[in-house]
C-alpha cells in the first residue's frame, strides 16, 4: 500500500547549516499495517511523513502509494490517497465553522464543487452516525462551531474526518502529544479502534514508548535519518522499554538521548 525506496533528504544542501534528514530510507507498508514509529529528536520522523505527504519533493528515491507514483505530484493531488492527523488539534479543522460544516468538507474531499453545495438531510444522519462512534456526545452538537471544543473532543473529530473516505494511508503525527494522558489514551484508543475496524494502512509517529509497542503489528525506530530496526508480529508485542533502549544501543552506537520520550516511560 506504500512503498518508500531510497528516499534521501538534505536541507540547506551545501552550506555551514547543511543536515541531512533522511539517508536513504526504504520502507514497504502492506495492506492493513499499523506500524508506529519512534526515535529521538531530529530521527527524521516527521520529515518522512512529509515526504508521503507530499511537502517536498525527495532529493532521491521515490514515493508509491498502491503502486501508483506520487514523488512527482503535487501535495494537494495526493492528498486524496490520505488522511492526516498532526500534533496541533487547531490544525485538522476550521475553528469559525460548524461540526457538520467541517465534517461536510472532510466528505467531499476531492470532488469539485458548485453553487449548490450544501448538506444534505441524509448526510446530517450519517454525520451523526460517525459521531456517535466517538462516544462523545458530539453526535448531539452537530451545529456547535468547533472552536468551542476541547482539544481532545477537536482531534478526535480531526481522527475521524481524516478517515470517512477511507483513505490509502492514514498517517499519525504525534496526534496525541498535546493532549493530557487521560485524553491521549482515549484519542489513542479511538484511532486503533477506527485503523482496525476499517482495515486502515496507517503510520503513526509518537515518542511513548509504552505506545509504540503497545499499538499496531509493528514497531520501526529512526536514527539520523535512517531507519534502524523494523520489528513485528510476536516479537513486538513481547518487547518491553528496556529491551527497546537494549536494541537503539547496538543498533546506532549511542544511548537513547530524548528526554521527553524517557520521561513519558517513566
Amino acid at each position: 500500500m506504500l512503498e518508500l525506496s531510497n528516499i534521501s533528504k538534505a536541507f540547506n544542501p551545501g552550506t555551514i547549516n547543511e543536515k541531512i534528514a533522511l539517508n536513504g530510507i526504504s520502507l514497504t507498508l502492506n495492506d492493513g499495517d499499523f506500524v508506529t514509529v519512534i526515535g529521538g529528536n531530529g530521527a527524521g520522523k516527521s520529515t518522512m511523513l512529509n515526504a508521503i505527504a507530499g511537502v517536498w519533493k525527495p532529493d532521491t528515491g521515490k514515493v508509491l502509494i498502491d503502486g501508483i507514483d506520487v514523488t512527482n505530484m503535487p501535495e494537494h493531488k495526493r492528498a486524496k490517497f490520505l488522511g492526516r492527523v498532526f500534533q496541533d488539534p487547531m490544525m485538522g479543522t476550521a475553528a469559525d465553522m460548524e461540526i457538520e460544516e467541517n465534517m461536510a468538507l472532510a466528505i467531499r474531499r476531492g470532488k469539485i464543487r458548485g453553487l449548490g453545495w450544501g448538506i444534505s438531510k441524509a448526510e446530517k444522519e450519517k454525520f451523526k452516525e460517525e459521531l456517535k462512534f466517538l462516544e462523545l456526545g458530539l453526535e448531539d452538537r452537530l451545529t456547535t462551531k468547533v472552536g468551542l471544543l476541547s482539544g481532545g473532543q477537536r482531534q478526535a473529530l480531526t481522527l475521524l474526518m481524516a478517515t470517512m473516505k477511507k483513505p490509502k494511508v492514514l498517517l499519525l503525527d504525534e496526534h496525541t502529544a498535546a493532549l493530557d494522558p487521560k485524553t491521549a489514551e482515549k484519542v489513542l484508543n479511538l484511532s486503533d479502534k477506527i485503523i482496525r475496524e476499517h482495515n486502515l494502512t496507517a503510520l503513526m509517529i509518537t515518542h511513548n514508548m509504552k505506545d509504540a509497542i503497545k499499538y499496531g503489528n509493528r514497531l520501526i525506530m529512526m536514527h539520523e535519518g535512517r531507519i534502524i530496526f523494523d520489528v513485528s508480529g510476536e516479537e513486538k508485542k513481547n518487547l518491553t522499554i528496556s529491551e527497546l533502549l537494549d536494541m537503539f544501543s547496538a543498533s546506532s552506537g549511542t544511548e537513547f538521548a530524548n528526554d521527553r520520550t524517557l520521561l513519558s516511560n517513566s
